[in-house]
């Protein structure tokens, strides 16, 4: 593999900027929300869980539609209707006083899905033998995001209120914008494949081998969401932590996920161990969350809960797109990392409201019950996939097809 060409790296740092600015924005939200929306009129559990999770409904409906709309207007031009609706949803959520305003707010943000596209225009602008290289800066720029999220989610909130955390978003939208319009090189022409088609993606959504990876990321990040509507509470409620020392918790853990990522590589090399880190994690998963729900007021066996389930969360954040770019077609693999994509954001979604449900049912120490239980339907999903793999990679090497 080739170095990166001065272009490309600029190409890859600016638009990893882009596409982050955005996330990050998203994130900053979800350490606070639950514990903002339940002081709001009329708040219940499933407006709460709805609210925070209707983003992905919003990427769903999106996606794809900008990703084929940039093969026809240019790329940038696309990507600026993603962020000015992203930019509009902040707008509205920030100045919404009812949680069916936020919803709305954040469904609007949602359709500004912008990744599909502004990976298109990464393509356009490096050769294929480095596209590799750029994906990754993109995606370590995205867990980077998430991190300085969570950790400054909080004290941000602490000072201006939700209103002004989405106020942030907006303005880090339009940032992102001008980046976009400043720095990020307009492509002579599109060299990349067509953005993947809803045939292609159904496709792939329907495929066999693709079905572990797909489901595993809808479970990842259902469950996420979920959680993101009783951790808050749990914080201050339960633990007694104001809401402005929430990263106090948060900082610790995520490095030692990162800690955690950084020794686990080396065993996701191939694609067998990758699908055994995928097994383990699952279950770490599992673990956690009951952590979560029988730690009490202990904050040393909750730290060690959130320790265990967000370095399995990065682990498989790392690990699931790397097996669909290993194990799709060559010729289907924008249509696999779409179906992946939809799978993710439809995951977000259900995820929300499943947890608003268990909140208004169950309280906040039953959505990690529920959470847990799901990951009983996760587990077996994942073994029989990984079997029917590992058949598959046996039967390639014994009629020496090329390895996956």
């Amino acid at each position: 593999m080739s170095k990166l060409s001065r272009l490309e790296r600029r190409s890859a740092l600016t638009l990893a900027c882009v596409i982050s600015l955005r996330l990050f924005g998203l994130f900053l939200i979800m350490p606070v929300f639950s514990l903002y929306a339940k002081t709001m009129p009329g708040a219940t559990g499933f407006m709460i869980g709805l609210a925070l999770g209707v983003y992905g409904l919003g990427q769903v409906l999106l996606q794809i539609p900008l990703g084929l709309l940039s093969d026809r207007i240019g790329r940038k031009p696309a990507i600026t209707l993603g962020l000015l609706l992203f930019a509009l949803g902040g707008l509205i959520a920030a100045m919404s006083h009812t949680l069916t305003g936020i919803a709305i707010g954040r469904a609007v943000q949602g359709m500004g899905a912008v990744a599909g596209a502004g990976i298109a225009l990464a393509a356009d602008l490096t050769v294929e033998e480095n596209r590799g290289k750029v994906m990754g800066i993109i995606g370590v720029s995205i867990g980077l995001a998430f991190l300085l999220a969570l950790i400054l989610g909080p004290p941000l909130e602490a000072i201006d209120g939700l209103p002004g955390l989405f106020a942030a978003t907006s303005i880090l939208a339009l940032v992102s914008l001008a980046l976009l319009w400043l720095i990020v090189p307009t492509p002579e022409r599109a060299r990349a494949p067509a953005a993947a088609g809803f045939g292609h993606v159904l496709a792939m959504l329907r495929d066999t081998r693709m079905l572990v990876l797909n489901g595993s990321v809808f479970f990842l990040h259902a469950l996420l969401t979920a959680s993101f509507v009783g951790l808050p509470l749990l914080l201050a409620h339960t633990l007694n932590l104001p809401v402005n020392r929430h990263w106090e918790l948060y900082l610790p853990v995520m490095v030692v996920a990162a800690l955690v990522m950084g020794a686990s590589l080396r065993h996701m090399r191939e694609v067998a161990q990758s699908l055994r880190v995928v097994m383990v994690c699952v279950v770490a998963i599992g673990l956690a969350l009951l952590g979560f729900a029988l730690s009490g007021n202990h904050l040393i066996a909750f730290g060690v809960a959130a320790a265990v389930f967000f370095s399995a969360f990065n682990l498989l954040e790392a690990a699931l797109p790397s097996l669909v770019s290993r194990l799709a077609p060559a010729h289907l693999r924008g249509a696999a990392m779409g179906a992946y994509s939809t799978s993710q954001f439809i995951g977000a979604f259900v995820g929300g409201t499943f947890g608003g449900i268990a909140l208004g049912r169950l309280g906040a120490s039953g959505i990690f019950i529920c959470a847990a239980a799901m990951t009983l339907l996760w587990l077996p999903l994942v073994m029989a996939g990984a079997r029917r793999i590992g058949a598959d990679i046996r039967a390639a090497a014994v009629t020496e097809a090329p390895a996956l």
